[in-house]
């Protein structure tokens, strides 16, 4: 096992009150993520690139994966994030402002996009995402492990 803490970035993207989120293929193989998630629910996200400014990896993860072109990103969270022994440190971000819609970029990971209330959230959450909204919820950045 290859002990380094990455860094790993997500953005909640709201809409009416209502936040975006994709379900990941149910293959782990597929679902292509180091800390695992197959089948669940999750923000568009993914890992920052060597030498990659923060902004623009939160930017290029969600064009990539749902087809939006986002704006005026805020930084609102940071999670610990340790699984399957792995070690991200997981940077959340706030969309509000953004061109497109919603659309399937990669299919072999992502199998669809769908708003959902904050109230009524999907299961399961990847674990980031879940950290992410819940601190978006309490407006904290960051709460202890």
């Amino acid at each position: 096992m290859e002990k380094i803490a990455r860094v790993g970035i997500g953005v909640i993207i709201l809409k009416d009150n209502k936040i975006l989120l994709g379900k990941r293929h149910s293959n782990p193989e597929k679902a292509d993520s180091e800390l695992h998630g197959e089948g669940s629910w999750s923000c568009p996200g993914g890992k920052l690139e060597f030498e990659e400014n923060i902004l623009d990896c939160a930017k290029r993860e969600v064009l990539e994966e749902a087809g939006l072109k986002a704006d005026k990103l805020k930084l609102i969270s940071v999670t610990n994030d340790i699984a399957y022994g792995k070690h991200y440190i997981t940077l959340g971000f706030l969309c509000e402002n953004f061109d497109g819609e919603p659309k399937i970029m990669e299919p072999e990971r992502m199998v669809e996009w769908r708003w959902f209330s904050l109230t009524e959230l999907p299961k399961p959450l990847f674990i980031p995402t879940m950290k992410l909204i819940d601190n978006y919820l309490r407006g904290e950045i960051y709460k202890g492990d």
